[in-house]
């Protein structure tokens, strides 16, 4: 597809709209009138006092065109220049495929907090009209984004600012699901390297750990995830969390998650090394519990070895457990997924995330040109939210990825009192978060602002192994962080 934009430099925001309708096309932006199977024109032309917005979209001969004006002196002019032309270009785009998205022109991965910034300023009514005439989001999504908004709120209330969250990456898998694109490696291809992988990774917390005193920090959350960290032994997860509790003030945490992931990673041992180590919260992953649909998706396991798995944690003593689910699985069904949903539900877990499939570039469901899934998924993640909602597992927190099917969102959904408070923290941006290991991020948020800035280690386990030493020396940037911004 090629865009050409006239006198606007829209491209970034109109690129992202595009790509709720075409979410594999190649999007070009040209000076010169375009010449394609399906272009755009976009522009924006000043006359007497006002800005005409006007966009004009071709599909395979099939022509759409929209245009709405402003005034030159309104408030925040460039950002509604920009909203207004994305408007008239989705309005294009649904005229002539029909697809009408929930999310009307909204492509941010936030949209809860952008609710939330609305109601702040201007009140909950604003927020329900501004959403529903400037961005054309839908009733449901509306209700959604109150509903998320005003539990993020209150778990955002506990963060102060000397506050952060601790990640630990453990990027090995069984096995690659052909949906993941995260950095992580199967068990089979990298058994080798975890052995000095743990012995780097409990150096790195250490050294962490150290950063987390001089700068007077408050450890609010802690996060075990991957990659799939029950690949590891038992001994193994017994060192790391060892590492974690005796070099980090624990007094103070409000939450310690573990991901414990494939079931068929998960023993009697393991789970008694997590929940010594001091995990109060873990996560059992089976995203369908349709056999067929697991083996689509490059699973070895079985819905019955998630049950086993579950009640086995049950029994070692675990009472607050998430389950993960993903909509719009290769192979699946409303009918399929309702059924996972039941069963689901009748283990009564504390937790249970629903997330819509959502084609990565580098995953190989997407490289394999598996993007044709059935338009059930809408009614899915609809059907998610009732049932759910009518068993007392209410959303608290909710994101959406780029190239989901159907433009949809990633729920959190929980019991009262058993909300995921770092999955609202890392997604809000609400505090820093120190990371270690392969593939992960520090960010650091600033204590009473909202600047952000990043330290990133080596993606890759055998890049994090070799380079250890400068990725380390990249951490002085976080005692640089609050020398300047201080708590």
């Amino acid at each position: 597809m090629y865009i050409q934009n006239i006198n606007n430099s829209f491209n970034y925001e109109l690129e992202k709209l595009c790509r709720i309708f075409l979410p594999f096309e190649k999007i070009i932006f040209t000076n010169e009138k375009p010449q394609d199977d399906i272009y755009a024109v976009t522009k924006l032309e000043q006359q007497n006092g006002k800005t005409v917005v006007s966009a004009y979209l071709n599909m395979n001969s099939k022509e759409a065109r929209y245009e709405a004006s402003l005034l030159d002196n309104c408030n925040n002019y460039e950002r509604e220049c920009e909203r207004l032309l994305a408007t008239q270009l989705f309005l294009c785009f649904r005229e002539l495929t029909g697809y009408v998205s929930e999310w009307g022109i909204l492509t941010g991965v936030r949209p809860a907090k952008l609710f939330s910034s609305i109601c702040k300023s201007s009140g909950e009514d604003v927020a329900k009209e501004e959403f529903c005439k400037n961005f054309l989001v839908s009733q449901e999504k509306i209700s959604l984004c109150n509903e998320t908004h005003k539990s993020e709120e209150k778990i955002i209330e506990k963060s102060t600012a000397d506050s952060f969250s601790l990640y630990i990456s453990v990027p090995f898998c069984p096995t690659r699901c052909s949906y993941c694109s995260f950095v992580s490696h199967s068990v089979e291809k990298s058994q080798k390297l975890i052995p000095l992988y743990v012995e780097k990774l409990i150096e790195e917390i250490r050294l962490t750990a150290n950063i987390a005193k001089r700068n007077k920090l408050a450890l609010k959350t802690v996060y075990i995830g991957g990659g799939t960290p029950t690949t590891l032994s038992h001994q193994e997860i017994s060192r790391v969390m060892a590492a974690i509790s005796d070099n980090f003030d624990l007094s103070g945490v409000l939450e310690y998650t573990v991901e414990a992931g494939r079931p068929d990673t998960i023993t009697e041992e393991k789970l008694r090394a997590i929940l010594l180590g001091g995990a109060t919260r873990i996560s059992i992953n089976p995203q369908t519990m349709s056999d067929s649909v697991l083996e689509n998706i490059g699973r070895r396991h079985t819905a019955e070895q998630t049950v086993d798995a579950y009640n086995l944690a049950r029994q070692v003593g675990f009472n607050n457990i998430n389950m993960d689910l993903i909509a719009g699985l290769p192979g699946d069904t409303f009918e399929g997924f309702c059924d996972t949903l039941e069963k689901i539900i009748a283990l009564k877990p504390e937790n249970v995330t629903v997330h819509t499939l959502s084609f990565k570039r580098a995953s190989n469901l997407t490289q394999n040109g598996g993007s044709q899934i059935s338009d059930d998924t809408a009614k899915m993640v609809r059907y998610a939210r009732k049932e759910l909602t009518d068993n007392g597992i209410l959303p608290y927190y909710m994101y959406r990825q780029s190239k989901t099917v159907g433009n949809l969102e990633n729920v959190g959904y929980a019991k009262r009192g058993f909300e995921g408070l770092y999955n609202v923290y890392i997604m809000d941006e609400t505090h820093t978060i120190l990371g270690c290991g392969a593939s992960a991020v520090t960010k650091m948020r600033q204590p009473h602002g909202d600047y952000i800035e990043r330290v990133f280690n080596y993606k890759y386990p055998y890049e994090y192994i070799n380079n250890f030493e400068e990725m380390v020396a990249r951490k002085a940037k976080i005692d640089e962080f609050y020398a300047k911004y201080g708590h």
